[in-house]
């Protein structure tokens, strides 16, 4: 006999970009809505609030990931200059 099973996975999206890297924006939209979902269904109020907690939480999410990106792109500077690449270190900074 065989034996049959269906799984689903959910929703997959896409998103490209064209000759760069996603925005910190994108990044922090898809955190967020990881950690918090918002049902329309409940009380307007209570769907006010957790928007607004939802908007601010993003707004941390964002705050923290610049800061991340900015202690990384340091540490390939140093890492650059230790190795003598001073000019790919100096291109970066202007980055």
């Amino acid at each position: 006999m065989f034996e049959i099973s269906v799984a689903q996975a959910g929703t997959v999206n896409v998103v490209t970009s064209n000759n760069k890297g996603l925005p910190v924006d994108h990044w922090a939209d898809r955190a967020t809505d990881t950690i918090i979902s918002v049902g329309e269904k409940n009380h307007p109020e209570i769907v006010q609030q957790a928007k607004a907690y939802k908007d601010n939480i993003r707004h941390v999410i964002k705050t923290y990931m610049l800061e991340a990106i900015k202690s990384n792109k340091t540490d390939i500077i140093v890492e650059l200059e230790r190795n003598g690449n001073q000019e790919l270190a100096t291109i970066l900074r202007k980055i």
